[in-house]
């Protein structure tokens, strides 16, 4: 019902704003719509990423290697998993939401999503050219026990 609510009250604004000023709109528009073609290759390949992985992991195997039950080993192959990937934000928690309904735990999931926002394995090439080495890996070293301090937390929080 909130959904719905927050759609109308959007689309109240949206021809509030087309009364005030129609060419401002319909440029405010035509930009939002470059931007989500802009997105949408990116969003969609995520999402066929997301569901075949779904699809060729059970439940089961998710629970095994990222549950709660999989402890600190299971943080772990999260955090490797998070420090190499590079998947935007918007993607990325859709992903930790379907992973929690196949059972990955909330400790695994809080380190998986810190890591993939904080921790670029794939992007300190680049991190190195233009901070340099030595800042390049102490921010990411400290980005990577961050987050087993946030994912801790995470747990404790959520017992």
């Amino acid at each position: 019902m909130f959904t719905i609510l927050m759609y109308i009250v959007a689309f109240g604004f949206l021809i509030l704003s087309f009364i005030k000023d129609k060419s401002k709109t319909s440029a405010a528009l035509k930009k939002a719509w470059k931007s989500f073609e802009n997105i949408l290759p990116q969003f969609l390949a995520i999402l066929v990423i997301i569901g075949i992985m779904l699809a060729v992991l059970s439940p089961e195997v998710i629970s095994g290697l990222i549950g709660e039950k999989s402890g600190w080993l299971g943080m772990l192959m999260a955090s490797v998993v998070g420090s190499v990937t590079l998947i935007p934000g918007f993607v990325a928690f859709p992903l930790a939401s379907a992973l929690l309904e196949s059972g990955a735990g909330f400790r695994q999931i809080a380190v998986f999503i810190s890591t993939l926002m904080m921790v670029g394995i794939v992007t300190i090439p680049l991190e190195i050219q233009y901070f340099g080495k030595k800042a390049a890996i102490l921010r990411n070293s400290f980005a990577f026990v961050f987050s087993f301090l946030v994912a801790i937390a995470i747990g404790v929080v959520l017992r």
